[in-house]
């Protein structure tokens, strides 16, 4: 069984506040609108670029470009490179609703669990610090299979490691990308939350 990330295990704390008391730290006030419409457009620019995040030295890289948008749309003359730590460490993420016993569920009645996601390598450190690692058998992000969903790669490499068939998985997610990615792989789809898809997986 394979699993989106975003949006069906995590959710993003939101960051604003955070964030804007990081460029209060360097001597720039903006609202809490600005830093909002900043962040949307660091969000876009992630989701295009999410997957270049394959190796510690390429996701360094990828977040000082994330960094660098983010401070560009904020009008903010602050260099990217002093900025980047503070802009990590403004990203938070939470476990989605029931997902944690979702997992223990699926796993306790003997189901391989696999994570796929358009994610950076830095994923794998994110699901350590909820804690899914005790549930989770495998992380394939779209930066190690080097293409984003609806691609099937990241699937298939999953699948891989878990040494499953596609004919016999069946993935959650919350997005168009999740359910076209998983049948472009042969895979059965299943509509997050991760709840209700693991009470019909098991019923």
């Amino acid at each position: 069984m394979t699993i989106d990330a975003y949006g069906t295990l995590v959710r993003l704390r939101d960051p604003v506040p955070r964030l804007r008391a990081a460029l209060a730290g360097h001597g720039v006030e903006r609202s809490v609108e600005e830093v909002r419409r900043a962040f949307a457009a660091e969000v876009a620019f992630y989701v295009d670029h999410s997957h270049e995040g394959r190796d510690e030295a390429a996701l360094a890289l990828l977040r000082r470009e994330c960094a660098g948008v983010f401070l560009h749309a904020a009008a903010a003359d602050v260099d990217g490179g002093a900025f980047v730590d503070a802009f990590v460490g403004s990203l938070a993420f939470d476990l989605e609703p029931e997902a944690a016993d979702a997992c223990r569920a699926l796993s306790d009645a003997g189901l391989k669990l696999a994570v796929v996601s358009n994610w950076d390598v830095g994923l794998h450190e994110h699901l350590r610090t909820l804690g899914l690692d005790a549930f989770v058998d495998v992380v394939v992000t779209s930066a190690e299979a080097g293409a984003p969903k609806p691609a099937p790669q990241v699937f298939a490499l999953a699948l891989e490691r878990m040494g499953a068939q596609a004919s016999r998985a069946v993935h959650v997610g919350d997005a168009d990308a999740d359910a076209e990615g998983a049948r472009a792989a042969g895979l059965r789809f299943e509509p997050a939350p991760l709840a209700d898809a693991a009470a019909r997986i098991l019923a």
